[in-house]
C-alpha cells in the first residue's frame, strides 16, 4: 500500500514538475490536476482568478476543512526585446539573481509552441577581475533564444508580458530524492490529489467535509488562496508548501529538519521584508497532528522561520478566523532552478494529512482555551 503510494506520488510530482505554470498562467497545470480530480470522480471548478476547486462532502456538524496548495511557480516576464533580438525580462516572484546567469528558460508561448533560451553570462575571457565576483542585477541581464531580430522574436510568439520560467527539468538523485524545477508546490499539489484519493474511500460521514483547493499566484505575493477562502467559509485550513531544510552547511543555523526526516510542521512562520505578515498555527492543529503522529509512528520536524510566508497568512484572516497551520515537505535550495526533496517525506506527510482529517469530527474542539496552557 505504502509502495504504490509513494510510485504514485513520485510519477505525478515528476509530471506536474514539467509543467510550466508562471504566476497568472497556470492553466495547463490546473488543466493537468482538474483531471486528477476527474479521475477520483470529484466535480471541479475554477473562479475568476483560476484557482481550482472540488468539495468531499462529510459530516455537516464536524468542522470543514479547507485543504490546499498552490499550483504557480515564480520565474520572469519579457519586458523589453531588443532590435537584434536579444530579449530584456522582469523578475515575477523572489527568483534569486544569482541563481540566473546561464540558466536555461522557457518562453511559455503555447504548448507546442515554447521556446527555450539561455540568461546570457559574459564570456569568462572578456571578465575583468572586479566583475568576477559580482552578482549581475537582473535589469541588466538578457535572455538569447538564437533570433537575430525583433521581428523574429515577436513572429515566434514571444511579445512583452510573455512568461518565462526555468526550463522545466526532473533529476533522480541518490535513493529516493528528487531534484528540479517547481519542487515548490508541485510536489505539494500531489500529496493534496492523494489526500483526496484516499478520503472520497471513506464513507460520508466518518469523513468532514473537506474542500480540496490547488490555488493560483502564491508567489506573486499570495493572491489566490484568499477569494478561495472567502468562497469556502472553512472552519479549518491546512496548507501544505516546502519546510525549510536545515541539513546543509549553509542552513545549520536556522533549525533543526532535515531531508528524508519526516513532514515537517511550521510552528512560526513571518516574512520580514516588506509583506509584514505570517502565521502563528492554531494550537488545536498543532496537538492534532502531534497526537496524530505519535499514533502512526510517524516522524514530524518543527519549524520556525523568519523569511518565509504562505498563503495561510490572509486565510486565517477570513470572516471571524480560520484556523490555520502550515504543513508541509523539507526541501533544499528553494526558489532555485533546481529545489531538492525526498519522496518519503511525501509519503509521511500524505499519510499525516489522511489520518489527521479524519480525525476532525462533531466533538473536535476548536477553541483555544482547550489548549492553551
Amino acid at each position: 500500500m505504502v509502495d504504490d503510494l509513494k510510485a504514485r506520488l513520485a510519477a505525478l510530482t515528476r509530471e506536474l514538475m514539467l509543467i510550466p505554470g508562471l504566476s497568472g498562467h497556470e492553466g495547463r497545470v490546473r488543466r493537468r490536476l482538474a483531471r486528477c480530480l476527474g479521475d477520483l470522480d470529484l466535480d471541479s471548478w475554477s473562479d475568476r482568478l483560476g484557482n481550482l476547486m472540488a468539495t468531499i462532502p462529510g459530516d455537516s456538524e464536524a468542522p470543514s476543512v479547507m485543504l490546499f496548495a498552490h499550483m504557480d511557480q515564480l520565474g520572469l516576464i519579457v519586458r523589453k526585446i531588443e532590435a537584434d533580438g536579444l530579449v530584456r525580462v522582469e523578475r515575477l516572484g523572489g527568483v534569486p539573481e544569482k541563481a540566473l546567469a546561464a540558466r536555461s528558460v522557457l518562453f511559455c508561448v503555447g504548448e507546442g509552441r515554447d521556446v527555450p533560451g539561455v540568461i546570457a553570462n559574459k564570456s569568462h575571457h572578456a571578465t575583468a577581475p572586479d566583475e568576477k565576483y559580482r552578482v549581475v542585477p537582473y535589469p541588466e541581464l538578457y535572455v538569447d533564444a538564437g533570433f537575430e531580430s525583433a521581428d523574429a522574436v515577436l513572429a515566434a510568439g514571444i511579445d512583452i508580458g510573455t512568461p518565462v520560467v526555468y526550463a522545466p527539468e526532473v533529476v533522480d538523485l541518490a535513493g529516493d530524492r528528487l531534484a528540479g524545477t517547481s519542487v515548490d508546490d508541485r510536489a505539494g499539489c500531489a500529496v493534496v490529489v492523494e489526500v483526496a484519493r484516499a478520503l472520497v474511500a471513506v464513507a460520508a460521514e466518518q469523513r468532514p467535509t473537506v474542500h480540496i483547493v490547488f490555488s493560483v499566484q502564491e508567489e506573486f505575493n499570495l493572491r489566490g488562496a484568499l477569494p478561495a477562502a472567502q468562497a469556502l467559509s472553512p472552519d479549518i485550513a491546512i496548507q501544505l508548501d516546502l519546510t525549510l531544510a536545515t541539513d546543509t552547511p549553509d542552513m545549520t543555523g536556522r533549525g533543526d529538519v532535515r531531508l528524508g526526516g519526516g513532514p515537517g510542521m511550521s510552528m512560526y512562520s513571518f516574512h520580514g521584508r516588506g509583506t509584514l505578515n505570517g502565521t502563528l498555527p492554531h494550537p488545536a492543529l498543532v496537538a492534532l497532528f502531534d497526537q496524530v503522529a505519535e499514533a502512526e509512528g510517524l516522524a514530524i520536524q518543527r519549524s520556525a522561520q523568519i523569511g518565509v510566508l504562505t498563503d495561510s497568512s490572509y486565510v486565517q484572516l477570513v470572516d471571524a478566523g480560520v484556523a490555520c497551520i502550515d504543513l508541509g515537505f523539507p526541501m533544499r535550495y528553494s526558489h532555485s532552478a533546481l529545489e531538492v526533496c525526498d519522496i518519503n517525506d511525501l509519503v509521511g506527510l500524505t499519510r499525516l494529512l489522511i489520518a489527521g482529517i479524519l480525525k476532525v469530527d462533531t466533538g473536535f474542539s476548536l477553541n483555544r482555551d482547550d489548549y492553551e496552557q
